[in-house]
């Protein structure tokens, strides 16, 4: 008895068909894992990050980070030193001990979601002083140009954080915080170029940045 056989066209299309079936069902699958993350993150910002953050990441105070817009594989890392204790913080530690890395991507990429609000200068003249240091740093001191580093408007890289429209005060607290190497979880770098900043510049610059889209 002869085995069927099957024109050749017939063959091809039943084998479009198929791979057409197979990047539907993986599409779908992508689609479903999407949903499911962004509503885990929405279920930690509503239960542990809108008191301070914010639920679209524009902060309560100036001592806590605007979170909106920020790289979220940045943001991951920050979440996951902060968990390990590579990065201390008596309120962010325990906020995270319980999450896992699938959580801080999550949260990386909801927050990264959120467009970020612009907020006017404080003082205009300060934010001007600013402006020639992120953009061409201090070359009687030897204090590199901000921009060098996180882009001339600030945005920063997945490596390196966006700075464009964060709180003086805590850009203030961070430079402070890395002159003092009470930071150490993120580039060294930042530890010598901090230790240059005058007070004025360091005001100055982060004066700069706050009012930055």
């Amino acid at each position: 008895m002869k085995a069927a056989t099957f024109p050749l066209g017939l063959v091809r299309a039943l084998s479009v068909f198929g791979l057409s079936l197979l990047n539907l069902l993986i599409a779908s699958s992508a689609v479903a894992q999407a949903v499911d993350s962004n509503a885990r993150a929405e279920e930690i910002v509503q239960g542990k990050c809108f008191i301070c953050h914010g639920i679209d990441g524009e902060s309560s105070s100036p001592v806590f980070p605007r979170l909106a817009g920020q790289h979220s594989a940045y943001m991951a890392r920050q979440l996951a030193d902060y968990r390990s204790g590579k990065r201390k913080s008596t309120t962010m530690q325990p906020m995270v001990e319980d999450l896992s890395t699938e959580d801080f991507a999550a949260l990386g990429r909801y927050f990264e979601s959120r467009q970020p609000v612009k907020h006017e200068l404080g003082d205009p003249e300060l934010a001007q002083v600013g402006r020639f240091i992120f953009m061409r740093g201090n070359p009687f001191s030897g204090v590199a140009a901000c921009a060098s580093c996180h882009g001339e408007r600030g945005y920063g890289t997945p490596q390196l954080p966006r700075i464009a429209g964060q709180h003086a005060q805590y850009t203030e607290n961070q430079l402070k915080a890395f002159n003092k190497r009470e930071r150490t979880n993120d580039n060294a770098v930042m530890h010598a170029i901090a230790s240059k900043l005058s007070e004025l510049e360091l005001k100055a610059v982060s004066a700069y940045l706050s009012g930055m889209n």
